[in-house]
């Protein structure tokens, strides 16, 4: 996908989330810091001006069988939802997926992963059963056109498959998640991103201790996590 970098959108989005979320990391804690920046995240993302041109609608869910990476944070706040929100059967049925998913992926490396369908423990009847906490990756994966996704999930290995994002909406939600994570970075916490069955896996195993962990600026998970560039946080023309 190819689109012109709106600067002065990005620049103002950047400094507003980042002064934001530094303040209430240290006012709030990381965790409701969190929590509110996702409520932010969503409004700028309905708010966006081509936010009407998104094909993603309830049902479609050719996205929810590729694989992705989430940082710590957000494995901790799906795990908080689904105690407050499944039953323990729900949760366990979750977990052998999750063990499951695993036992496939840890072999592989980040290309066999991008070229493997694999089925997000999470939904449910074509629906995504964590909406409210879903990851940030999901978030901002809105398409322009269901084709290129349904042709991405018909074929994983395909490589050339480009599907078409709306740009306002798509630097809108990266800026966001790029901001949080540097401001998240910037105060000590850990920022890399795990593939998603493991962290998850990690946190129901033992939350207290990979919660300890976390908020205690140390490295939570056993599963190796990869730094990503935020490359939208200190964009400049």
């Amino acid at each position: 996908m190819e689109f012109t970098i709106d600067f002065e959108l990005v620049r103002r989005l950047a400094k507003s989330e980042y002064q934001v979320a530094r303040r209430e990391i240290t006012t709030l804690g990381v965790e409701q810091a969190f929590k509110n920046s996702l409520q932010r995240h969503d409004t700028q993302l309905t708010n966006a001006s081509d936010n009407s041109t998104l094909a993603c609608k309830a049902g479609c869910s050719w996205c929810c069988h590729f694989s992705i990476d989430i940082r710590p944070i957000e494995a901790f706040n799906i795990v908080e939802f689904m105690g407050k929100n499944f039953s323990t059967d729900r949760i366990d049925q979750i977990r052998n997926e999750l063990i499951a998913n695993v036992q496939v992926l840890k072999h592989l490396d980040d290309v066999q992963r991008m070229q493997l369908n694999i089925k997000c423990p999470f939904l449910v009847e074509g629906r995504c059963s964590v909406y409210p906490v879903r990851p940030q990756t999901c978030r901002n994966y809105h398409a322009t056109d269901s084709a290129g996704c349904k042709q991405s999930f018909e074929q994983p290995d395909n490589m050339d498959i480009a599907p078409e994002y709306a740009p306002i909406t798509f630097q809108t939600g990266a800026v966001q998640v790029d901001a949080f994570a540097k401001a998240m970075r910037e105060e000590g916490f850990v920022t890399d991103v795990y593939e998603l069955n493991a962290a998850i896996l990690e946190v129901l195993s033992d939350r207290s201790n990979t919660w300890q962990c976390f908020i205690n600026k140390f490295t939570p998970f056993a599963s190796t996590g990869n730094d990503v560039t935020l490359e939208f946080a200190d964009l400049k023309e």
